[in-house]
């Protein structure tokens, strides 16, 4: 009952959103803005009357946070081990070359702009793993300011945006495949959100690459953040001062809806799920996901964002668009594009 009190409205409200949604994506010829850009574009657009109402806000986190999570899980149902397999094999190619790309023109970047380095790494982070999350995992272990965290968030996030939108539109120029869009929709998009709404506005069986490479991708949070951990510790020792940081927690840090979302796999693989049930299951995944972006969307203050900082937001922009084309060049390299 407790439970209902505070989250219910906000999380009709946010299936309300998705259900319209969907309603006008269906209206646009050729499916070129998919259901999910839509909600989190409307959502973005409402939040300066919504955010007045603290009766949405609970109801719009569990749904931005623990929706979104739940319905990558669910789309576990539709897919097989070979599939996972198969696209998880071509995005380790792809994401070393964009890590590379993220950590290194990041700190060089950052170096020309005269950045805090624990700033450009967050961004570099932000861009290079998953967004927002990369972010909040990495700054305890590097005693990064809130304000640092604030910019990285935010340098990421607005670009973001903007690939929602753009991405299918390229996928289509150049007419790309379904593996081909999903793989570097999954490498090049930052946040895992975005990842979903770019993805699915291309196509279904695109958006389900799209996150198995995401997930893949977000996995490599662990490592980064035990490097950054050591990083920080020995800069600290030279320079003599105490640290403040907390003690890295594997069990915080890492993404274990991921092996959720592999047990899903499972289950669907041994074929006792019925055909019929799968993609009914499938077809909640995707609602739920249109929903979650919608409460990101209704979360999101743009004005903020946009006054964040313009070194940040050059930087987050020039790393961001470096990973876009570093995916699609290794891409082209490895003959998928």
């Amino acid at each position: 009952m407790e439970f209902l009190r505070k989250y219910s409205v906000g999380i009709l409200f946010t299936a309300l959103l998705a259900y319209i949604s969907v309603f006008i994506s269906k209206l646009i010829p050729y499916h070129l803005i998919g259901a999910g850009v839509f909600s989190l574009l409307i959502g973005m657009l409402l939040n300066p009357i919504v955010s007045k109402y603290q009766v949405f806000e609970k109801g719009f986190e569990f749904t931005s946070k623990k929706i979104l999570r739940l319905a990558i899980v669910l789309m576990g149902v539709g897919l097989s081990f070979g599939q996972v397999v198969e696209v998880g094999k071509f995005s380790l190619i792809v994401m070393l070359f964009t890590l590379i790309t993220a950590f290194g023109g990041g700190y060089l970047i950052g170096k020309l702009f005269n950045m805090n380095w624990k700033l450009s790494s967050l961004i570099s982070a932000g861009t290079g793993i998953c967004g927002g999350s990369a972010v909040a995992a990495i700054a305890p272990v590097i005693d990064a300011e809130e304000s640092d965290i604030a910019y990285a968030i935010s340098a990421t996030f607005i670009f973001d945006v903007i690939m929602v939108v753009l991405f299918p539109i390229m996928g289509r120029y150049f007419n790309m495949s379904d593996l081909g869009y999903g793989l570097w929709t999954g490498t090049a998009v930052n946040d895992t959100s975005s990842v979903v709404a770019a993805g699915y506005a291309f196509s279904d069986i695109a958006g389900n690459f799209s996150v198995i490479v995401k997930l893949t991708r977000t996995l490599s949070i662990v490592p980064i953040v035990l490097i950054f951990s050591y990083i920080n510790e020995r800069l600290i020792r030279k320079a003599g001062e105490k640290s403040s940081r907390e003690k890295v927690d594997i069990k915080k840090i890492f993404p274990w809806f991921i092996l959720m979302f592999l047990g899903m796999v499972a289950i669907k693989s041994t074929g006792i799920i019925p055909e019929i049930l799968s993609q009914s299951i499938s077809s909640i995944s995707k609602f739920l996901m249109v929903m979650s972006l919608g409460a990101i969307g209704l979360r999101t203050n743009f004005s903020k964002l946009a006054k964040s900082g313009f070194a940040p937001m050059i930087h987050g922009f020039i790393i961001s668009a470096l990973v876009v084309v570093v995916a699609f060049l290794v891409q082209m390299a490895i003959g998928l594009i």
